[in-house]
């Protein structure tokens, strides 16, 4: 019998019991290892034989793409913090024919037809109509007008002429004439596998819809329009569920913003937007960093501030299946939306000149285009209007209407772009100019007997307006009866060099600074008449006097030349922009600061004579019975400008400023085709008694189809 506290045995038993612990140890392993495999293996043979041509099918298709992402667009307000121009969440399709492979055409007729059904349009600039017989649509496809910089027409290649001389034109033989729409029609239909080109058939009105959108990718694939081909934007729900239901791929849904309008009013001043032009204004926003795709100002406010509004762009990691679906999505660089603008402008008053501008004309036989400036002391522009004008929110849809419109010319800024004859609204500067010179002195008084007589030769001797003359005038006198015989004479003896330097003095003749594209106008003397292929005689001086001649300048022009007459000298650039904000108008991050760009002398006593005569023609009966009821004394200055002594056709022309002790704001008024400017009289007074009766307040504007009195 063994000893169980013999030492060897207690050493047996401890060894069993570390063995046994060891095999149950090694077998635990071996069991989980084997669960492991089993669970590998079971995994590739889902990768490998289950899933493996999804898989493979996925790691040849996918990639990671960096896309460059737009801001958004800050807000535009007028100086009293009402919202002009502000965002609104939109849906845009985007085409990616990588995506759609070999099914592309289907895909394509499908998404067309589903177009059809919801009433959605598509960009298609193929210069070919949409409807049999093929014709072009333009003059020529193989070039067009546009514009350069200085708003001259220059002609460029079209996309069709440019694929021409680059050889990258495949529907073009060398040495063989240009075909006709048909024929240059059936031939991108056959490269784009429409149709068998070779066998004769014809394209159909589907192949048609079909090539102008392969067109459109197709210039995206030689480089020649880098922009994304949006295919149409501002889709709804029910567009996007059908596309989604329909599995169409390559097909891609992308958010975007689009601008809304708060106002219809101001839309010379407010401008566009639109996607970025080939040429160099593209080279321009690639310097800038800006995406291709982006949209960007391409008139009015939206282009000057640009740089403002578009803020930073963002740059972001996109993959992409095999379908084109992003399948995720990582920021590199989140986008920083832009600044908002706040604007000098009064929308109030604004809206209120324009509605008087449009009644004023609705009223005429025959409707002709107006234009009304309206500047603080300082170059800060009030309201710009230009009648007839345009709603911003139907622009895209009305363009093709507006731009053809060659007559009344819709889409032009007449308030900066139309030039006109200033007619005896330039007689206080030909005073100014007369009295500081010293050429003529305070007290001085001039004979009028209805003509003037200085010329022996009586073909020389121009009529006063007035036939049987006014007697004898002192300048105040004169500006009050708006007397020629006395601005010959006082023209005459002053000169012309020294009219055109003061005229300049005052911006007459010179950009005003506006940030708007504007026409800089001319002051008449020899070198204009020069440079417009005429001739300068000794009594083109006089006519030059009372504003005739070769004087032209623009209604903004215009006002800021009495404003910086009636403030005593300092002529200030003018300007739209009141300050920039953040975008989340937390912080003022620039403010416009006014300084005189010069300030001209003007002696006070000359100044108060010409004033007085300003204040007097207020206070006749002609003027007072629109001024009178006014809470502000004014002063004013009518004008009746020559445009064609053969077809004796004038413009009329009103300027005016207020109030007359301590002068705020100054405005002018221009009708085309006007008779006179005394007719003007009662629009100046609606426009006055909009600022002054609200007093620079949020209060509406008066009611449509009633002059303001």
């Amino acid at each position: 019998m063994n000893n169980p506290f013999d030492p060897v045995h207690i050493q047996e038993e401890k060894a069993d019991r570390e063995a046994r612990r060891l095999r149950l140890r090694s077998n635990l392993l071996i069991a989980i290892f084997c669960v492991l495999l089993a669970a590998f293996v079971a995994v590739l043979y889902q990768a490998q034989i289950v899933q493996g041509d999804d898989y493979l099918s996925n790691s040849t298709v996918r990639n990671v793409q960096p896309e460059q992402v737009n801001s958004v667009r800050g807000e535009i307000l007028d100086r009293y913090g009402r919202v002009l121009v502000s965002n609104v969440v939109s849906y845009n399709v985007e085409l990616d024919t990588t995506a759609m492979g070999a099914d592309r055409n289907a895909i394509l007729d499908r998404l067309l037809t589903i177009c059809k059904e919801e009433g959605v349009e598509w960009s298609d600039s193929l210069p070919i109509s949409q409807t049999a017989p093929w014709t072009y649509t333009v003059a020529s496809p193989f070039t067009y007008q546009d514009e350069d910089e200085d708003g001259e027409p220059v002609t460029r290649d079209t996309l069709l002429g440019q694929l021409a001389r680059r050889k990258q034109y495949k529907w073009l033989e060398d040495g063989k004439p240009v075909p006709d729409a048909a024929g240059l029609l059936a031939a991108m239909c056959g490269t784009f596998g429409l149709i068998d080109a070779e066998a004769g058939e014809v394209p159909s009105q589907r192949d048609r819809e079909l090539a102008g959108v392969l067109y459109e990718l197709y210039l995206r694939n030689t480089g020649l329009n880098n922009n994304v081909y949006v295919f149409t934007r501002g889709v709804d729900i029910t567009f996007i569920s059908k596309v989604k239901e329909n599995a169409l791929a390559g097909v891609r849904i992308e958010t975007a913003t689009s601008r809304k309008y708060g106002t219809s009013y101001a839309a010379h001043v407010l401008g566009y937007t639109g996607s970025i032009n080939r040429g160099q204004q593209a080279e321009h926003y690639k310097e800038l960093g800006y995406p291709m795709n982006a949209t960007v100002g391409q008139a009015g406010v939206e282009l000057a501030f640009e740089e403002h509004l578009h803020g930073v762009s963002g740059t972001r990691l996109i993959e992409r299946d095999q379908d084109g679906n992003v399948v995720s999505q990582e920021w590199r660089k989140e986008p920083e939306p832009g600044d908002n603008v706040v604007l000098t402008l009064d929308i109030a008053l604004q809206a209120a000149t324009e509605d008087l501008l449009a009644q004023y004309t609705a009223r005429q036989e025959e409707p002709k285009p107006m234009a009304a400036a309206v500047v603080d002391m300082s170059g800060g522009v009030l309201a710009l209007a230009s009648y007839p004008s345009y709603d911003l929110s139907t622009f895209r849809e009305n363009y093709a209407e507006l731009a053809g419109d060659l007559e009344r010319k819709p889409l032009l800024n007449r308030a900066t772009q139309g030039v006109y004859a200033p007619g005896s609204t330039f007689k206080m500067l030909t005073a100014i100019a007369a009295l500081d010179s010293g050429t003529i002195t305070t007290r001085e008084r001039i004979q009028c007997t209805g003509k003037y007589r200085f010329y022996p030769n009586p073909a020389d001797q121009p009529n006063c307006w007035l036939t049987y003359g006014h007697g004898t005038e002192n300048v105040t006198d004169a500006i009050k009866d708006s007397c020629d015989v006395f601005f010959y004479d006082v023209g005459r003896r002053t000169g012309i060099a020294t009219i055109r330097e003061y005229a300049q003095k005052f911006g007459l003749g010179e950009y005003t600074g506006i940030e708007l594209v504007e026409e800089k106008g001319r002051v008449a003397g020899p070198e204009t008449s020069e440079a417009l292929g005429g001739s300068w005689f000794d009594g083109s001086t006089m006519y030059a006097a009372i504003g005739q001649e070769n004087n032209g300048f623009t209604p903004l022009q215009l006002a800021n030349y009495i404003a910086t007459l009636v403030n005593g000298g300092n002529h200030y650039a003018c300007h739209l922009l009141k300050e920039f904000k953040s975008s989340d108008y937390s912080q003022v991050t620039e403010t416009y600061e006014a300084v005189p760009l010069h300030t001209v002398d003007i002696q006070p006593e000359h100044l108060a004579l010409i004033k007085q005569g300003m204040y007097d023609l207020s206070k006749t009966a002609t003027m007072a019975r629109w001024f009178a009821p006014l809470p502000v004394e004014v002063g004013c200055k009518t004008g009746t400008a020559e445009t064609s002594s053969k077809a004796a056709t004038t413009n009329a022309l009103f300027v005016c400023f207020a109030p007359y002790d301590d002068p705020q704001i100054a405005l002018c008024l221009v009708a085309e085709g006007g008779d006179a400017g005394g007719s003007l009289a009662e629009l100046a007074a609606g426009i006055l008694s909009q600022y002054f009766s609200t007093d620079g307040s949020l209060s509406a504007v008066s009611g449509e189809n009633a002059l303001l009195r």
